[in-house]
């Protein structure tokens, strides 16, 4: 059954791999590489996986800041496209977040003391983990090994984060951050969908580790209302 889902998954999203790259955003670099020669089809599903990873991130950012354009405009970019940029450029060091990565920097977006952009927060938070689920890499060969308990506790993560998005309200009880349309004459699930799609992608890829691999993922169950951001990055680190 694995290996059908893997075949499946190939046949739709990598016709052309040999010749096909996906950068570090997940946008498509069409350029002859030799090495691709060299991949498995499990290295070609990961490369596939993340770049949908990346794209349905992008689509999340991109949903936030239109729905809340104060965000973006409280760091002084110039447009929601220059914003996204610096959140894609790569590097996670961003100076209002005062060293915070992964689970410190998204939960900071929720913190009534913070007064910088919220989705800049919450959205590298969340890509922190997404890098270091994919040990800080956009391709993979043979050798390359990931982590099943890293992807899959970043998919958990990505649950909480949305909870608190929905939940996390201000003193005067508006939303601190706006997801979906709020007319409930003309719902807009859209943001739940894609960040569905994000969360399926990093379970998918965690049991095709894990079955790789010869490994158990540990599961966890928390209360949202109490859930806490489980590690990926420390993860393996003693």
């Amino acid at each position: 059954m694995l290996n059908r889902l893997i075949a499946s998954l190939l046949v739709l999203l990598v016709l052309s791999a040999c010749a096909t790259r996906f950068g570090p955003d997940g946008k498509k670099e069409n350029r002859f590489d030799p090495r691709y020669l060299a991949k498995t089809e499990i290295d070609r599903v990961i490369d596939t996986d993340r770049a949908e990873v990346m794209v349905g991130m992008h689509r999340i950012a991109e949903k936030l800041y239109k729905r809340n354009p104060r965000e973006w405009k409280k760091s002084g970019q110039p447009s929601m496209e220059a914003a996204l940029d610096r959140l894609f450029a790569g590097s996670l060091d961003f100076p209002e977040l005062e060293g915070r990565r992964e689970g410190a920097a998204a939960l900071y977006a929720f913190s009534p003391n913070y007064q910088g952009d919220r989705v800049l927060a919450v959205m590298a938070g969340l890509l922190g983990m997404v890098y270091a689920a994919f040990e800080h890499k956009d391709d993979f060969y043979v050798l390359d090994d990931l982590n099943e308990q890293k992807l899959y506790n970043c998919a958990r993560n990505i649950e909480i984060a949305i909870w608190k998005m929905s939940s996390t309200k201000t003193a005067s009880g508006e939303p601190l951050l706006i997801t979906n349309e709020l007319d409930p004459n003309n719902p807009n699930l859209s943001f739940e969908r894609e960040f569905g799609r994000v969360i399926g992608l990093l379970d998918f890829l965690s049991k095709v580790v894990a079955d790789k691999q010869g490994r158990a993922i540990t599961r966890f169950t928390q209360s949202m209302a109490t859930a806490i951001f489980l590690p990926v990055g420390t993860l393996g680190i003693k």
